[in-house]
């Protein structure tokens, strides 16, 4: 029996509970299989500025498992399965958006999301729309997404220096790099200072 074909792996029984992470590193500390993460037997997708989305299944509140290759149908298409993956992330998290000491931005969710938040574009339209500016993101660990306006380079000053102190204190790190959402263009890029 090939493991897909296991009740546990079953894309029918699973695919309501795989969700997008946002990952630099090709590790994960905290999922059950999360040590031995590589593209040869794990579904990636290139993501922003050197960033990749990996899947996981949630297994239980607060345990998740590295969707790998092997718990896929032969004939699993990576791009359908990351559209279910975000569909399944915005049936079940809540991004609340919470404003910062030094006039930033933070996107809260579940301490497990917050990083996914940068998979949707429809949240930071929402954001360049009420602000009326350019946004500054950075997501320096999973559940650490920081964004300030463009516009306002202090505000975006001091954005970078708590990316930098979370991203250096953090166990699951993504990046200090940042990223700009465009309201002109309507994407996320990088940021080219």
């Amino acid at each position: 029996m090939k493991k897909y074909e296991e009740d546990r792996y079953l894309f029918e029984n699973i695919k309501d509970r795989i969700y997008p992470w946002v990952k630099k590193e090709l590790t994960d500390p905290k999922a059950l299989n999360g040590k031995g993460i590589s593209e040869k037997n794990t579904p990636v997708v290139s993501f922003i500025g050197g960033l990749s989305i990996i899947f996981v299944i949630k297994r239980n509140d607060d345990v998740y498992e590295i969707l790998k290759d092997n718990m896929l149908p032969p004939d699993c298409d990576v791009e359908a399965l990351y559209y279910v993956s975000c569909e399944n992330l915005v049936r079940d998290v809540e991004f609340v958006i919470a404003n910062t000491w030094y006039g930033g931005f933070a996107i809260l969710a579940d301490g497990w999301h917050e990083a996914s938040s940068l998979c949707f574009k429809h949240i930071w339209q929402v954001c360049v729309d009420k602000l009326k500016d350019d946004l500054v993101i950075m997501a320096p660990t999973r559940e650490t997404v920081l964004f300030a306006p463009a516009m306002q380079k202090e505000a975006v000053r001091k954005m970078k220096l708590h990316g930098e102190q979370a991203y250096e204190q953090a166990g699951d790190k993504i990046s200090k790099e940042l990223m700009i959402f465009s309201k002109d263009r309507k994407e996320l890029t990088a940021y080219e200072d």
